[in-house]
């Protein structure tokens, strides 16, 4: 497990020595796994982590369904909402489908409409990780989008380095290092090996050098 007082130096370190801008920028880590075969499925990492401060930028979340869902979803701020109709309409649309599987990081889909989904969306959602996670009728779907606003994911494949959004420089260096913090908990709660598995972390800003954490 790393100290917080070094993640916290590490992401100082790499504010401080990115460019100046006039503008926020997001702030990640690269994460690279040693010791563990990524071709087998069981060691993938395939994770939603809620985020203590959040991103610190706009996470869209797209839900698809019909009736109450889809009310809730407006009134919770949901980016999209659609039906039947255009999840099927845009089966036969594969640039509008794969322009909306890139636009979107979060997908909830009503357990009515995920046959539909799998048929028509599926190719286009699957390869990027974008597959909806499926909402019973009846659930209050409010809470759940509340908690992907703040939320990452991670999903390995078969590579041993990865990249993870922890926030922007609009915030502190500790926020920052919280983040950073909870997803390496997480990641090494998940590893065969645990901390034994992660060869090193860096971090850094969109347009700055990485700085080592471990």
């Amino acid at each position: 497990m790393v100290d917080r007082a070094k993640i916290v130096e590490a992401v100082k370190a790499a504010m401080e020595k990115a460019p100046s801008r006039k503008f926020s920028e997001s702030v990640d880590i690269t994460v690279n796994l040693k010791n563990i075969d990524m071709a087998q499925p069981k060691n993938r990492i395939d994770e939603t982590i809620l985020l203590p401060h959040g991103t610190g930028k706009k996470v869209g979340i797209a839900v698809l369904g019909k009736g109450d869902i889809t009310t809730q979803a407006r009134e919770a701020g949901a980016d999209l909402v659609i039906g039947p109709e255009e999840i099927e309409r845009l089966g036969g649309a594969p640039r509008e489908a794969r322009a909306l599987a890139s636009s979107y990081r979060f997908f909830l889909a009503e357990t009515s409409v995920m046959p539909q989904v799998g048929r028509f969306l599926g190719p286009r959602l699957g390869p990027r990780g974008r597959m909806p996670t499926p909402v019973p009728a009846g659930t209050d779907i409010r809470p759940m989008i509340e908690r992907l606003r703040n939320s990452v994911k991670i999903r390995t494949k078969d590579k041993k380095t990865f990249h993870v959004k922890v926030g922007s420089t609009a915030m502190t260096p500790e926020q920052i290092a919280e983040n950073i913090d909870t997803v390496l908990r997480r990641v090494e709660s998940v590893l065969e090996q645990g901390p034994m598995n992660i060869r090193s972390v860096y971090v850094k800003t969109t347009m700055g050098p990485p700085q080592r954490v471990v």
